[in-house]
Protein backbone atom coordinates (compact mmCIF):
# COMPACT_ATOMS: atom_id res chain seq x y z
CA UNK A 1 0.00 0.00 0.00
CA UNK A 2 1.50 3.57 -0.74
CA UNK A 3 2.28 5.71 1.69
CA UNK A 4 -0.41 7.91 2.53
CA UNK A 5 -0.40 11.32 4.88
CA UNK A 6 -2.56 10.36 8.05
CA UNK A 7 -5.01 13.47 7.05
CA UNK A 8 -5.88 11.79 3.87
CA UNK A 9 -6.27 8.40 5.08
CA UNK A 10 -8.96 9.55 8.09
CA UNK A 11 -10.46 11.58 4.92
CA UNK A 12 -10.59 7.87 3.11
CA UNK A 13 -11.51 6.22 6.25
CA UNK A 14 -14.66 8.39 6.56
CA UNK A 15 -15.99 8.70 3.09
CA UNK A 16 -15.72 4.71 3.29
CA UNK A 17 -17.89 4.22 6.57
CA UNK A 18 -20.22 6.98 5.12
CA UNK A 19 -19.68 9.45 7.88
CA UNK A 20 -18.29 11.81 5.25
CA UNK A 21 -19.82 13.19 1.95
CA UNK A 22 -17.97 13.14 -1.74
CA UNK A 23 -18.57 16.57 -2.01
CA UNK A 24 -17.46 17.81 1.77
CA UNK A 25 -14.29 15.21 1.16
CA UNK A 26 -13.48 16.84 -2.03
CA UNK A 27 -13.60 19.72 -0.02
CA UNK A 28 -11.19 18.61 1.97
CA UNK A 29 -8.34 17.15 0.17
CA UNK A 30 -8.68 20.62 -1.78
CA UNK A 31 -7.24 22.31 1.68
CA UNK A 32 -5.23 19.14 2.42
CA UNK A 33 -3.39 19.59 -0.99
CA UNK A 34 -2.47 22.65 -0.66
CA UNK A 35 -2.70 24.30 3.12
CA UNK A 36 0.99 24.99 3.60
CA UNK A 37 2.42 22.73 0.40
CA UNK A 38 5.63 23.44 -0.83
CA UNK A 39 4.69 23.19 -4.50
CA UNK A 40 2.21 26.15 -3.99
CA UNK A 41 5.25 28.54 -2.77
CA UNK A 42 6.97 29.92 -5.38
CA UNK A 43 10.29 31.11 -4.35
CA UNK A 44 12.22 33.81 -6.80
CA UNK A 45 14.92 36.33 -5.78
CA UNK A 46 13.19 38.44 -3.63
CA UNK A 47 9.86 37.02 -2.76
CA UNK A 48 8.37 33.69 -2.60
CA UNK A 49 4.78 33.40 -4.60
CA UNK A 50 2.17 32.15 -2.79
CA UNK A 51 0.50 30.26 -5.49
CA UNK A 52 -1.84 28.23 -3.20
CA UNK A 53 -3.14 31.39 -2.22
CA UNK A 54 -6.28 31.58 -5.04
CA UNK A 55 -6.82 27.76 -4.23
CA UNK A 56 -7.24 28.29 -0.75
CA UNK A 57 -9.04 31.94 -0.30
CA UNK A 58 -10.63 32.27 -3.65
CA UNK A 59 -8.30 34.81 -5.04
CA UNK A 60 -3.93 34.97 -5.62
CA UNK A 61 -2.14 37.06 -3.89
CA UNK A 62 -1.93 40.65 -4.52
CA UNK A 63 1.29 42.58 -5.18
CA UNK A 64 1.55 45.92 -2.96
CA UNK A 65 4.06 47.78 -5.30
CA UNK A 66 5.25 50.37 -2.91
CA UNK A 67 9.15 50.45 -2.53
CA UNK A 68 9.08 47.95 -5.10
CA UNK A 69 11.70 47.46 -7.41
CA UNK A 70 9.60 47.57 -11.15
CA UNK A 71 11.56 44.21 -12.40
CA UNK A 72 10.76 42.59 -9.07
CA UNK A 73 7.09 43.26 -9.41
CA UNK A 74 7.42 41.68 -12.97
CA UNK A 75 8.98 38.31 -11.73
CA UNK A 76 5.86 38.24 -9.37
CA UNK A 77 3.34 38.68 -11.95
CA UNK A 78 5.21 36.47 -14.75
CA UNK A 79 5.15 33.65 -11.98
CA UNK A 80 1.66 34.37 -11.47
CA UNK A 81 1.18 34.49 -15.10
CA UNK A 82 2.55 31.06 -15.59
CA UNK A 83 0.40 29.45 -13.06
CA UNK A 84 -2.72 30.53 -14.97
CA UNK A 85 -3.47 33.36 -12.20
CA UNK A 86 -4.38 37.06 -13.05
CA UNK A 87 -1.91 39.56 -11.37
CA UNK A 88 -3.04 42.57 -9.19
CA UNK A 89 -0.36 45.30 -7.68
CA UNK A 90 -1.58 48.48 -6.14
CA UNK A 91 -0.25 51.86 -4.48
CA UNK A 92 2.64 51.85 -7.94
CA UNK A 93 4.25 55.01 -8.50
CA UNK A 94 3.92 56.43 -12.05
CA UNK A 95 7.67 55.14 -12.92
CA UNK A 96 7.10 51.03 -11.57
CA UNK A 97 3.65 51.27 -13.63
CA UNK A 98 5.24 52.81 -16.66
CA UNK A 99 7.98 49.68 -16.98
CA UNK A 100 5.38 46.90 -16.12
CA UNK A 101 3.14 48.44 -19.18
CA UNK A 102 5.68 47.71 -22.00
CA UNK A 103 6.76 44.38 -20.17
CA UNK A 104 2.76 43.54 -20.01
CA UNK A 105 0.91 45.28 -23.17
CA UNK A 106 -1.95 43.17 -22.31
CA UNK A 107 -2.09 45.09 -18.72
CA UNK A 108 -4.33 47.99 -17.11
CA UNK A 109 -2.33 50.42 -15.49
CA UNK A 110 -4.98 53.42 -13.52
CA UNK A 111 -2.99 56.16 -12.45
CA UNK A 112 -5.58 57.51 -10.65
CA UNK A 113 -5.72 54.33 -8.49
CA UNK A 114 -1.91 53.50 -8.70
CA UNK A 115 -2.88 50.30 -9.66
CA UNK A 116 -1.99 47.74 -12.60
CA UNK A 117 -3.60 44.17 -12.88
CA UNK A 118 -2.70 41.41 -15.85
CA UNK A 119 -5.97 39.77 -16.96
CA UNK A 120 -6.55 35.55 -17.37
CA UNK A 121 -8.83 33.73 -18.74
CA UNK A 122 -11.39 32.79 -15.49
CA UNK A 123 -13.10 29.36 -14.69
CA UNK A 124 -16.06 31.18 -14.06
CA UNK A 125 -17.69 34.29 -14.87
CA UNK A 126 -21.12 35.29 -12.50
CA UNK A 127 -21.55 39.22 -14.28
CA UNK A 128 -24.55 37.94 -15.16
CA UNK A 129 -26.02 37.28 -11.75
CA UNK A 130 -27.72 40.21 -10.11
CA UNK A 131 -25.06 40.73 -7.49
CA UNK A 132 -22.87 43.97 -7.31
CA UNK A 133 -20.69 46.34 -5.63
CA UNK A 134 -21.66 49.77 -4.69
CA UNK A 135 -18.62 51.82 -4.42
CA UNK A 136 -19.68 55.80 -2.69
CA UNK A 137 -17.32 58.66 -2.72
CA UNK A 138 -17.93 61.52 -0.40
CA UNK A 139 -15.88 63.76 -2.34
CA UNK A 140 -13.98 64.16 -5.61
CA UNK A 141 -11.13 64.00 -3.70
CA UNK A 142 -11.63 61.10 -2.23
CA UNK A 143 -11.70 59.36 -5.83
CA UNK A 144 -8.15 57.72 -5.81
CA UNK A 145 -9.32 55.70 -2.92
CA UNK A 146 -12.39 54.61 -4.44
CA UNK A 147 -11.12 54.09 -7.62
CA UNK A 148 -8.57 51.35 -5.80
CA UNK A 149 -11.76 49.49 -4.71
CA UNK A 150 -13.65 49.41 -7.79
CA UNK A 151 -10.03 48.53 -9.39
CA UNK A 152 -10.03 45.57 -7.06
CA UNK A 153 -13.40 44.40 -7.73
CA UNK A 154 -12.32 44.39 -11.61
CA UNK A 155 -9.04 41.96 -10.68
CA UNK A 156 -11.99 40.01 -8.90
CA UNK A 157 -14.57 40.13 -11.80
CA UNK A 158 -17.39 41.74 -9.20
CA UNK A 159 -19.78 44.13 -11.03
CA UNK A 160 -19.33 47.65 -8.95
CA UNK A 161 -21.42 50.75 -9.60
CA UNK A 162 -19.86 53.88 -8.76
CA UNK A 163 -21.26 57.00 -7.21
CA UNK A 164 -19.59 59.79 -6.77
CA UNK A 165 -19.39 62.91 -5.13
CA UNK A 166 -22.47 62.37 -2.48
CA UNK A 167 -21.36 63.36 1.24
CA UNK A 168 -23.63 64.67 3.82
CA UNK A 169 -23.21 68.35 3.07
CA UNK A 170 -25.39 67.44 0.86
CA UNK A 171 -27.80 64.99 1.74
CA UNK A 172 -30.09 65.45 -0.99
CA UNK A 173 -27.43 63.46 -3.17
CA UNK A 174 -27.75 60.59 -1.08
CA UNK A 175 -31.61 60.51 -0.96
CA UNK A 176 -31.95 60.25 -4.89
CA UNK A 177 -29.18 57.47 -4.80
CA UNK A 178 -30.99 55.59 -2.25
CA UNK A 179 -33.47 53.85 -5.15
CA UNK A 180 -30.01 52.27 -7.01
CA UNK A 181 -28.13 51.34 -3.77
CA UNK A 182 -30.84 49.40 -2.23
CA UNK A 183 -30.13 47.40 -5.59
CA UNK A 184 -26.25 46.38 -4.20
CA UNK A 185 -25.57 43.16 -2.21
CA UNK A 186 -22.85 45.49 -0.36
CA UNK A 187 -21.67 48.75 -0.34
CA UNK A 188 -17.81 50.16 0.27
CA UNK A 189 -18.36 53.97 1.62
CA UNK A 190 -15.06 56.14 0.89
CA UNK A 191 -14.89 59.50 3.06
CA UNK A 192 -12.71 61.98 4.69
CA UNK A 193 -13.25 64.83 6.83
CA UNK A 194 -15.66 63.84 10.29
CA UNK A 195 -15.99 60.56 7.87
CA UNK A 196 -20.03 60.91 8.92
CA UNK A 197 -21.51 59.17 5.36
CA UNK A 198 -20.88 55.55 6.15
CA UNK A 199 -23.54 55.94 9.09
CA UNK A 200 -25.76 57.89 7.01
CA UNK A 201 -26.08 55.38 4.24
CA UNK A 202 -26.17 52.27 6.51
CA UNK A 203 -29.30 53.83 7.84
CA UNK A 204 -31.35 53.27 4.40
CA UNK A 205 -29.58 49.78 3.68
CA UNK A 206 -30.16 45.79 4.54
CA UNK A 207 -26.50 45.09 3.32
CA UNK A 208 -23.06 45.41 4.95
CA UNK A 209 -21.18 48.55 4.63
CA UNK A 210 -17.98 48.78 4.19
CA UNK A 211 -16.01 51.99 5.59
CA UNK A 212 -13.10 53.36 3.84
CA UNK A 213 -11.71 56.77 5.93
CA UNK A 214 -9.31 59.00 3.92
CA UNK A 215 -6.72 61.48 4.79
CA UNK A 216 -8.50 64.02 2.87
CA UNK A 217 -9.55 66.96 5.03
CA UNK A 218 -8.08 70.14 7.19
CA UNK A 219 -5.56 69.55 10.50
CA UNK A 220 -8.35 68.71 12.81
CA UNK A 221 -8.82 65.46 10.28
CA UNK A 222 -5.20 64.14 11.57
CA UNK A 223 -4.53 61.80 8.44
CA UNK A 224 -7.18 60.35 8.27
CA UNK A 225 -7.46 59.63 11.91
CA UNK A 226 -10.63 61.72 13.01
CA UNK A 227 -13.15 59.77 10.31
CA UNK A 228 -11.13 56.41 10.72
CA UNK A 229 -12.32 56.81 14.76
CA UNK A 230 -15.99 58.11 13.24
CA UNK A 231 -16.41 55.44 11.74
CA UNK A 232 -15.50 53.11 14.24
CA UNK A 233 -17.50 54.43 16.99
CA UNK A 234 -20.71 54.52 14.44
CA UNK A 235 -23.99 53.11 15.81
CA UNK A 236 -24.75 52.02 12.69
CA UNK A 237 -24.72 48.08 13.03
CA UNK A 238 -24.03 46.79 9.65
CA UNK A 239 -21.06 49.00 8.95
CA UNK A 240 -17.43 47.90 9.54
CA UNK A 241 -14.42 49.56 8.97
CA UNK A 242 -10.55 49.26 7.57
CA UNK A 243 -7.57 51.16 7.47
CA UNK A 244 -7.00 55.10 6.22
CA UNK A 245 -6.47 54.95 2.50
CA UNK A 246 -7.27 51.36 2.10
CA UNK A 247 -9.68 51.38 -0.77
CA UNK A 248 -8.17 47.75 -1.87
CA UNK A 249 -9.05 46.17 1.49
CA UNK A 250 -13.00 47.80 1.30
CA UNK A 251 -13.31 46.32 -2.03
CA UNK A 252 -11.73 43.04 -1.10
CA UNK A 253 -14.09 42.54 1.52
CA UNK A 254 -17.46 43.43 -0.57
CA UNK A 255 -15.82 41.31 -3.34
CA UNK A 256 -16.08 38.48 -0.80
CA UNK A 257 -19.07 38.64 -0.01
CA UNK A 258 -21.06 39.18 -3.41
CA UNK A 259 -18.47 36.17 -4.89
CA UNK A 260 -19.80 34.16 -1.72
CA UNK A 261 -23.71 34.85 -3.24
CA UNK A 262 -23.01 34.34 -6.63
CA UNK A 263 -21.63 30.88 -5.82
CA UNK A 264 -24.17 29.97 -3.78
CA UNK A 265 -26.81 31.42 -6.32
CA UNK A 266 -25.04 29.59 -9.18
CA UNK A 267 -25.05 25.99 -7.08
CA UNK A 268 -28.60 26.45 -6.08
CA UNK A 269 -29.24 26.64 -9.80
CA UNK A 270 -27.40 23.77 -10.79
CA UNK A 271 -29.12 21.87 -8.36
CA UNK A 272 -32.60 22.66 -9.61
CA UNK A 273 -31.95 22.68 -13.23
CA UNK A 274 -29.20 19.37 -13.71
CA UNK A 275 -27.68 19.00 -16.87
CA UNK A 276 -29.35 16.28 -18.79
CA UNK A 277 -27.95 13.38 -19.49
CA UNK A 278 -25.71 12.48 -22.20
Amino acid sequence: MPHLPPALREIIAQVATGTLSVADAIAALEVTGTENGPEQMQPIVGATVDLGRQQRCGFGEVIFGEGKNPDLIGRIIDTQIAAGQTALVTRLDPAAAESLRSRFPTGHHHPIAKTFRVPCPAPENFSDLPFRVAVITAGSTDAPVGEEAIETLAWMRIPAERFEDIGVAGPQRLLAAVPRLRKASAVVVVAGMEGALPAAVAGHLSCPIFAVPTSVGYGATLGGLTPLLGMLSSCAANVAVVNIDAGFKGGYLAGIVVRQLQQSFAEAQRSCHPPAPK
